[in-house]
């Protein structure tokens, strides 16, 4: 299955996924990566592994449906399948949903609906809550509204700073991530057979 996944800062979460897809983990191809952070480090994470780049700053278009419209066309020419989001800190607006409804994945890093929106890990932490986790779910017009796919907890210890947690959550998205992400491309090749 042809996939584009959609990033704005380092890019952990692409590497896990294209590390994935190259041992075969998960059956596809990355075709395209993009970011709407010019420079961020992800965009040279795609460069070294050959991935196609499209990357774009939002401020130099009138509108969300503008960048939309043009990020639709480049995943068309792709024959991209399956939009997946890594870290991609914008809300998807209706011309993406009309185009990929139901074949746009999220990974948030709490479990939702417990700490929706930005910060999640800084959210759960200042609220001193004894587990968070990971979620991944399918993206609708809400932010992290979405129907869940997958969920992992993660225990916060007393003594974890944020940073701790962070790396914790992360390791957990880094496994959890495509093995879900298996799952529903074999979910949706069913589904077209």
């Amino acid at each position: 299955m042809k996939i584009a996944v959609f990033a704005s800062g380092s890019g952990s979460n692409f590497q896990s996924i294209l590390e994935a897809v190259e041992s075969e983990l998960v059956d596809a191809s990355v075709e395209l990566l993009v970011c709407d952070k010019p420079g961020a480090l992800v965009e040279k994470r795609a460069e070294k592994a050959g991935v196609s780049l499209y990357s774009f700053s939002p401020k130099t278009f009138a509108s969300k449906a503008a960048f939309e419209q043009e990020i639709l066309a480049e995943l068309q020419a792709k024959g991209v399948e399956l939009i997946v989001l890594a870290g991609y800190m914008r809300l998807i607006g209706p011309t993406l949903l009309e185009a990929y409804g139901g074949r746009i994945v999220n990974i948030h890093p709490s479990l939702l609906p417990s700490f929706p929106g930005l910060d999640a890990i800084g959210q759960a932490f200042d609220a001193g809550v004894k587990v968070s986790g990971v979620t991944i779910h399918l993206v609708d017009e809400g932010m992290d509204t979405g129907p869940i796919i997958a969920q992992e907890a993660v225990k916060i210890n007393e003594t974890d700073t944020k940073e701790v947690l962070q790396g914790k959550i992360q390791k957990v998205e880094h496994e959890l991530y495509p093995k879900t992400l298996q799952h529903v491309i074999s979910q949706l090749q069913r589904s077209v057979k």
